[in-house]
């Protein structure tokens, strides 16, 4: 990623063509952007992918939406401290476009002031009316 990129994503105001803040390798403005605007994701890794974006930028709307009704939270804080720095998906089950449930394995990395860690979860998605929801993930 590009210095003025990295800078744009870190203000949390996206660029279109810089790439996405989800390691697809893909630009913004045709991966997460979309999903973000209200697009539906036609995976289970694209949804997890664009929810891991709508956390780094604070994107509390689009994570709300995404969640499914059962296990959704009634609000989003954001810790200004937290900067969500880089994702590697590991393993995905179904999630298709024909599935009706999924698994997306990721590792998402952070940092917060001088200390660095990671997440790493087994998320649960489930399509319903043709939307991908997260459900759930055990955090391991």
């Amino acid at each position: 990623m590009t210095k003025d990129a990295d800078t744009a994503l870190d203000d949390a105001s996206a660029v279109e063509s810089s790439r996405c803040p989800c390691s697809s390798g893909d630009v913004f403005g045709r991966c997460c952007a979309p999903l973000l605007r209200g697009a539906p994701a036609p995976t289970a890794e694209r949804l997890m992918r664009s929810r891991y974006t709508a956390f780094r930028l604070g994107d509390a709307a689009h994570l709300l939406r995404t969640w499914h009704p059962t296990t959704k939270p009634q609000a989003i804080e954001f810790d200004p401290e937290l900067h969500w720095r880089r994702l590697i998906v590991l393993d995905r089950g179904a999630g298709g476009p024909f599935d009706r449930e999924g698994v997306v394995e990721f590792e998402a990395f952070w940092r917060q002031g001088a200390e660095r860690g990671s997440l790493h979860e087994r998320s649960r998605f489930v399509r319903e009316d043709r939307q991908w929801l997260y459900v759930d993930g055990d955090v391991r």
